[in-house]
C-alpha cells in the first residue's frame, strides 16, 4: 500500500532530504511505493492533480533531480528486495536498493558486479546512468551488466525489458537514465569478486604530487584489467594512520582495487610503493570495506563535474594538481580515473554511451558545509574545467555531473544515439512526465 507523506506529516523533512544539502525542495506529496501497483497509484494521482513527477531511489542526484517543488515524488526506497541466483550469477534487485545493500548480499557468495564508489548510492540511478566503479576495467560498467529492467510507464503499463522483449527499452536503460519509467527492479550479471581483494590507499605529501601523478598515469594506463584505481587530491584525514604533519593538509593519494591473484597484485603495486608513500594501507581487505572507503555523510553541500580525455599529458596533470592545491574546502575530492579495459571493449552500439575509447575521466568533486562558501566552491569546479578544456574530448559521463544543460547531455550520447533515445522516449513517455533526470526530449511519434 502506498504511503502518502505531505508537509503536515511527521517526518516530512527527513523524507524529503537529499544527499546534496544544497537542494531544499518541498514536494506537495511523497509517495512511498513498495510495489508496481503503488507506483501506478502514485502516477495516477499525479496525473489527476496535475502534479509534476520526480522519482527517488537513494537521492544521490547532485542536481536534486530526485525531488521537486510542489509536485509528487515517487519514492521507491521501500523496494529493497534482493534475490541472488548463485548458479546463474545474476541478481534481481529492488528499485530502492543501495550498493552497500547489494554488495552485502552478493559478497556472501563471493560475487559482485560493478557498483558505485559510495555505498549509499542507489543501484537503480547509478546503473541507468552508466555505472562507473572500481570493477569497470575488469567487468565493464554497471549498465553493461544490466540483463533486464522492470518498470512502470507514465501511462501505468508494467513492462519487463530484456533480450527477448522490449529490446529497445533495455538498450535505452543501459545509460539513458531514468527517462522511460519508474524502475521497480533490475536484473544484473554477477562476477567472482573477493570477498577479499587487495585494496586500500597509498598517500604522499602534496609536494610530491608531480612525481607521483606522472608515475601513476603511466602505471595505471598500462595496468591489467584486474586493477581498479584512481588518483585523488584530498586533505589528510585526522586519523592515527596519517602522520600529524599531513593531517588537514593537501595530499596526493592512489586508491587500489585489485581483484585477482594477490601475489601478482602485490607485484604490480610495488611500482607505486617504490615512490615511498608516507601512508601505505594497501593489503588484503573485504571488497565491501573498499566500497565504502570514500563515503561522505549526508547533509553536506555538493557540486560536481567531469570530462573525458583520450590522454592525460603532463600539461593536464599540472592543471589537475594546481586545482587540487587551491580547493576551497578540505572535504573536496579531486579525482582522476583511468578507463579502458573491458569498458572500452563493449561494442560501440551496445549502449547509448559514447566515447567508450576515452582513456581518462577527470572528476572535480566539491564538498563543503557552509552555505556562505557556495560561490567559491562552484567557481572552483568551473575554473578547473575551463583550464582543463584544451585536454578534453568534449564527451562526459552524466552520473558525475549536475544540471549542465542540454548540450552536455547530447555530448554524453552523440547526435545519432541521442536521436535514437529521443525516439524511444517518444514511445514510452511522449508527454515527458519523467523530466527529473538528465532529460531526453521525446521525439513526436505518429
Amino acid at each position: 500500500m502506498t504511503t502518502w507523506i505531505g508537509p503536515d506529516t511527521e517526518g516530512y523533512d527527513d523524507q524529503r532530504a537529499l544527499f546534496n544539502a544544497m537542494i531544499d525542495k518541498r514536494p506537495r506529496l511523497i509517495a512511498g511505493c513498495a510495489s508496481a501497483a503503488d507506483v501506478r497509484e502514485a502516477l495516477d494521482r499525479a496525473a489527476r492533480d496535475g502534479l509534476a513527477v520526480a522519482v527517488r531511489s537513494a537521492g544521490h542526484s547532485v542536481a536534486g533531480q530526485s525531488s521537486n517543488d510542489d509536485g509528487l515524488v515517487v519514492d521507491v526506497r521501500p523496494m529493497t528486495g534482493i534475490e541472488v541466483d548463485v548458479a546463474a550469477r545474476r541478481a534481481r534487485v529492488g528499485g530502492g536498493c543501495t550498493w552497500g545493500e547489494l554488495d552485502a548480499a552478493t559478497q556472501q557468495h563471493g560475487l559482485a558486479t560493478t557498483g558505485g564508489r559510495v555505498s549509499s548510492t542507489g543501484v537503480t540511478g547509478l546503473t541507468l546512468g552508466g555505472g562507473s566503479g572500481w570493477l569497470e576495467r575488469q567487468h565493464g560498467l554497471a549498465c553493461d551488466n544490466l540483463l533486464a529492467v522492470e518498470l512502470v510507464t507514465a501511462d501505468g503499463r508494467e513492462i519487463r525489458a530484456d533480450e527477448s522483449q522490449h529490446q529497445d527499452l533495455l538498450w535505452a536503460s543501459r545509460g539513458g537514465g531514468g527517462n522511460f519509467g519508474v524502475v521497480t527492479a533490475l536484473e544484473l550479471r554477477l562476477h567472482p569478486v573477493g570477498p577479499t581483494i587487495l585494496g586500500g590507499l597509498l598517500l604522499w605529501p602534496f609536494d610530491r604530487g608531480a612525481e607521483v601523478a606522472r608515475a601513476f598515469r603511466d602505471w595505471a594506463d598500462a595496468a591489467p584489467d584486474e586493477l581498479g584505481t584512481g588518483l585523488v587530491v584530498i586533505s589528510g584525514p585526522p586519523e592515527e594512520f596519517v602522520p600529524a604533519h599531513l593531517q588537514g593538509q593537501p595530499v596526493v593519494a592512489v586508491v587500489v582495487c585489485w581483484n585477482g591473484d594477490h601475489a601478482k597484485g602485490q607485484e604490480l603495486v610495488q611500482v607505486m610503493r617504490d615512490l615511498a608513500p608516507e601512508v601505505d594501507l594497501v593489503g588484503p581487505m573485504p571488497y565491501v570495506q573498499l566500497q565504502s572507503m570514500l563515503d561522505d555523510p549526508p547533509g553536506l553541500r555538493q557540486y560536481w563535474s567531469a570530462d573525458y580525455h583520450d590522454s592525460f599529458p603532463d600539461g593536464a596533470l599540472d592543471v589537475f594538481l594546481e586545482a587540487g592545491a587551491r580547493r576551497p574546502s578540505p572535504m573536496t575530492q579531486h579525482l582522476l580515473l583511468p578507463w579502458g579495459g573491458a569498458l572500452a571493449r563493449v561494442d560501440v552500439d551496445a549502449t547509448p554511451l559514447s566515447q567508450r575509447s576515452a582513456r581518462w575521466v577527470s572528476h572535480p568533486f566539491a564538498t563543503w558545509e557552509d552555505a556562505a562558501a557556495d560561490d567559491a566552491n562552484i567557481a572552483w569546479v568551473r575554473e578547473y574545467r575551463r583550464a582543463n578544456a584544451p585536454f578534453t574530448t568534449g564527451g562526459v559521463y552524466l552520473n558525475f555531473i549536475g544540471d549542465e544543460g542540454d548540450e552536455r547531455i547530447k555530448a554524453a550520447f552523440g547526435a545519432e544515439k541521442y536521436e535514437r533515445l529521443s525516439q524511444i522516449k517518444g514511445e514510452y513517455d511522449p508527454g515527458n512526465v519523467f523530466v527529473g533526470n538528465q532529460n531526453i526530449r521525446p521525439r513526436a511519434t505518429v
